[in-house]
């Protein structure tokens, strides 16, 4: 390159020109102004310069390359002659050869054998320099290591021939197995090798019965297979596969074979032929030791309530298509996933000739939970506090009472200040500790109200001494006797003027509820919710009657308890209230619960404080499980996740099943009434509620409102709030969505919107049930009554060409209207019914007539009217019907 300017140097590099002065300065190039000339030497110089500056080594200036690459492309031509003919003819009228281009490229590379030379160089010296530190390093190592190479001489040493004597006695244990092997295999391979034998010479004997003999094989000399017998070694192995696969010298010797001269045995080539495969496929039916069984294998079959037809050929070990041909012959058409009866099931698996076993579910369940019983059942009892349940009727002030007891407002929080959901709460008073579980006292609870009786130990019966014993009263006192259980009676409000504890007494006696004054064993206490009076005697019965019922329970082991309630949050997903019956309930324990299972991920008490771990009579909230249980569903702590889930699915089986079931049977039962009693109308409820229990407590309730003409039916209910499934369910099945406690997403919403679907709010269920009978009331047939209003008696008839008979009548009670129905009475007997043609005082047209007038009445469509006869005339009242 040519010299150039400082500035067209600058202006080719890309930077300023008084940068590129600077740096020619600090290269110790001298340039005063831009349009001094550079020489090359100088660009190298420079360049050489600003290398070092960034921290490259320094190299030449001028830089040989250090690999050459050699590319060579040739190109030929490769002439393809066409196809030779037989004749000249056909060689002359051949077409013209064709001309291939071939292209070869060749690439080769030379590297510069000094970069090679310097590389190794440079690793020889690292790798001595490596050497060096190494050899330092050892021998600081060395002198640390002398001391401590004494003292580990004699424990190596030791060591050295304990391990010694170890391998010697494994090699001598493997030396023995290996004998004992060796001469297993050998007694193994002397009598397959008899059995191959016998089968020989059974198979020689055959076709020497219908052929002559022929000269026998000369046999290899004795001392020829003594010799051949150690060289064995390396190949015997080999060999013995061989001598498996059928291919031994004995088998070589017994075949039949043509006679060749020595010396032209190699040249044959012996083809495969029938007796050869007949060999192999006899030697390849000898390699495994399946029989076919002489008699038909019978199976003991186990049929659950239903089996599909699938699972039933599974169990019998035969393919599906045997049992569907056997249950077309009995007349069923099926297909391999149809499912059966146990009844159907037991006549195909008779029929089959296998012998059926009848399974239950409850026995399926059994044998699954049989492992974790015994994990359940081991454990030292220990004391636990009672669990008590509080029961009455509705607004008797079990709420309040419990509030005093834990300090708290409860009661103030529910709608309508009436307790719709059932509270677990569990107290740490002066006196011990007590599990509360708090029932709602509408009659609408009556399933609640029987839950909290079976789980708990004492029942606190409730009753207001102004008001006195209710209808639930009585229930709670039904739910107690039946569940077997101590009753306290705590007689409330007495601080009221008009409360009178002595009525309340005699009206529980007379449901045999008698005190311990009056002889009888249940404890009376008259408190107060709203001064605390009496607290301490209630709390003091209920510790007492807790210690004579001696309550224990196992307190280290898996935990098992009661679904007390449980809901479906947005936040936290199903979530469950679980009243600990017996164990330890630890966070991230497996527990399975009716149809649900999960792992528990998080629990907490009634104040919404977090626990690690629940103990027996504590109840807790559960979050982790796979859905929300049904509420009274038993809780049980597995071992692990696939025992769970077994659990699970087998009793959602079992409950699919007896849903499908029901469902049947319902529509079965819904077609014969129609037919007897003609079509009925239905009103379709779809119910969402915030927890389990009022979801069941409002299915019950607005069933129960049924009549004789109007059927409510619920087609779906479920936990949580409303979505667009729900409302697209509504839509289809022509129904009315009741949200308690619950509200609808915005898909819902709009769905309800477009579709004009009624979707109500609730959170009293009075109101719930108030409503559907009005909508029940709106939906039934009015009730029609019929009313005299006058009464006419004929004293004579005229006739007319145009008008037909007209009686001339005399009104003698009431009025005669003339657009109100009538009736023709002959004798006190109704003779035709219709309505009035025309209705005239003298000679003009009038619409009534009063008692004691005279009038002309024309009957329409009826002329028989005869003097005497009488004429009713009535009026149709339409009165609407109420639930």
């Amino acid at each position: 390159m040519s010299e150039v300017t400082v500035a067209q140097l600058a202006n080719v590099v890309g930077i300023p020109a008084d940068l590129l002065m600077e740096q020619l300065a600090d290269a110790g190039i001298q340039a005063k102004s831009p349009e001094d000339r550079i020489s090359d030497d100088e660009k190298a110089k420079l360049l050489l310069h600003l290398r070092e500056s960034h921290g490259k080594k320094k190299t030449s200036t001028v830089t040989a390359p250090s690999k050459v690459t050699l590319r060579r492309k040739t190109v030929s031509e490769l002439r393809q002659p066409t196809s030779s003919g037989r004749s000249t003819l056909s060689r002359a009228s051949a077409a013209p050869a064709k001309t291939v281009s071939v292209e070869v490229r060749k690439k080769r590379t030379y590297v510069k054998r000094t970069n090679v030379e310097s590389d190794e160089s440079k690793v020889k010296q690292a790798e001595e320099a490596r050497r060096a530190l190494d050899d330092q390093a050892k021998e600081r190592a060395a002198i640390e290591a002398e001391v401590e190479a004494r003292k580990a001489a004699e424990a190596a040493k030791r060591q050295e021939q304990e391990e010694a004597e170890k391998k010697a006695e494994e090699e001598e244990a493997a030396k023995l197995a290996a004998e004992a092997e060796a001469k297993r295999l050998a007694e193994e391979e002397a009598a397959r090798e008899a059995a191959e034998e016998a089968k020989r010479q059974e198979e020689l004997l055959k076709p020497e019965t219908a052929a002559e003999p022929e000269p026998a094989v000369e046999a290899k000399p004795a001392a020829a297979e003594a010799k051949a017998e150690p060289s064995r070694g390396k190949k015997g192995r080999k060999d013995s596969r061989r001598d498996e696969k059928g291919f031994s010298d004995d088998k070589k010797a017994d075949r039949k074979e043509l006679h060749v001269a020595e010396g032209l045995r190699g040249k044959r080539k012996r083809k495969p032929g029938k007796q050869r495969r007949a060999a192999a496929a006899a030697a390849s039916d000898a390699q495994h030791g399946f029989q076919r069984p002489t008699t038909p294998v019978v199976h003991e079959v186990k049929i659950p309530e239903n089996i599909t037809v699938a699972d039933l050929a599974q169990r019998m070990t035969i393919k599906a298509a045997e049992v569907i041909k056997v249950l077309m012959k009995m007349g069923m058409m099926v297909t391999i996933n149809q499912t059966l009866d146990r009844d159907t099931a037991i006549l195909v698996v008779e029929e089959m000739g296998h012998v059926p076993v009848a399974q239950r579910d409850e026995d399926i369940e059994a044998d699954l939970l049989s492992e974790e019983d015994d994990a359940h059942t081991q454990g030292e009892q220990v004391n636990r506090p009672p669990v008590v349940t509080i029961m009455g009727h509705v607004d008797h002030g079990k709420t309040s009472l419990l509030d005093y007891i834990r300090t708290s407002r409860v009661a103030a929080g529910e709608a309508g200040g009436i307790t719709q959901h059932i509270g677990a709460y569990h107290v740490d008073t002066d006196k011990g500790t007590v599990s509360f579980l708090d029932t709602p006292g509408h009659a609408a609870f009556t399933a609640m109200r029987a839950r909290g009786a079976k789980v708990t130990d004492i029942v606190i019966l409730v009753v207001a001494a102004d008001d006195g014993v209710m209808p639930q009263t009585k229930e709670a006192i039904q739910h107690a006797k039946a569940a077997e259980v101590p009753l306290i009676v705590a007689i409330n409000k007495i601080d009221k003027e008009e409360a009178n504890p002595d009525r309340v007494i005699q009206e529980l006696s007379q449901e045999e509820v008698i005190p311990e004054d009056w002889g009888g064993d249940t404890m009376f206490v008259r408190v107060s919710a709203k001064t605390g009076a009496g607290i301490d005697d209630l709390l003091d019965s209920i510790l007492l009657q807790a210690e004579v019922l001696e309550l224990q329970a196992v307190e280290d082991g898996p935990a098992t308890g009661s679904i007390v309630e449980s809901s479906l949050d947005k936040g936290r997903g199903p979530v469950a209230t679980v009243l600990v019956q017996s164990g330890t309930l630890n966070r991230g324990d497996m527990i399975v619960s009716g149809k649900e299972f999960g792992r528990v991920r998080a629990m907490f008490d009634e104040a919404g404080r977090s626990i690690k771990t629940a103990g027996p009579s504590i109840p807790v909230v559960v979050l982790g499980l796979s859905g929300t249980p049904e509420a009274g569903d038993d809780v049980r702590a597995v071992s692990d996740e696939r025992r769970a889930r077994e659990i699970a699915e087998l009793r959602q089986d079992k409950q699919r099943s007896t849903r499908l079931a029901a469902q049947k049977a319902a529509k079965l039962d819904e077609m014969f009434t129609q037919m007897e009693e003609g079509e009925t109308q239905t009103l379709n409820v779809i119910v969402k509620a915030d927890v389990q229990g009022s979801v069941e407590a409002l299915k019950e309730s607005l069933v129960k409102t049924s009549t004789d003409e109007v059927k409510v039916r619920v087609v779906a209910s479920g936990v949580g709030g409303i979505n667009e499934s729900d409302a697209n369910l509504a839509v289809t099945s022509n129904a009315i969505i009741i949200g308690f406690n619950v509200r609808g997403d915005a898909g819902a919403r709009r769905v309800v919107e477009e579709q004009g679907i009624d979707m109500r709010y609730y959170s009293i269920i009075y109101e719930i049930i108030d409503d559907v009978k009005k909508a029940i009331s709106g939906m039934l047939s009015p009730e029609i009554r019929e009313e005299i209003i006058g009464l006419a008696e004929v004293r004579d008839v005229f006739r007319n060409s145009k008008l037909g008979a007209i009686a001339g009548c005399m009104v003698l009670e009431g009025m005669v209207k003339r657009n109100n129905p009538i009736r023709v009475l002959r004798d006190n007997v109704v003779i035709y019914e219709g309505s009035l043609e025309s209705l005239r005082r003298f000679k003009d047209d009038v619409n009534e007539v009063k008692s004691g007038m005279e009038c002309g009445i024309g009957v329409k469509n009826y002329n028989d009217v005869q003097s005497g006869d009488q004429i009713e005339v009535f009026e149709r009242t339409e009165i609407a019907r109420t639930v």
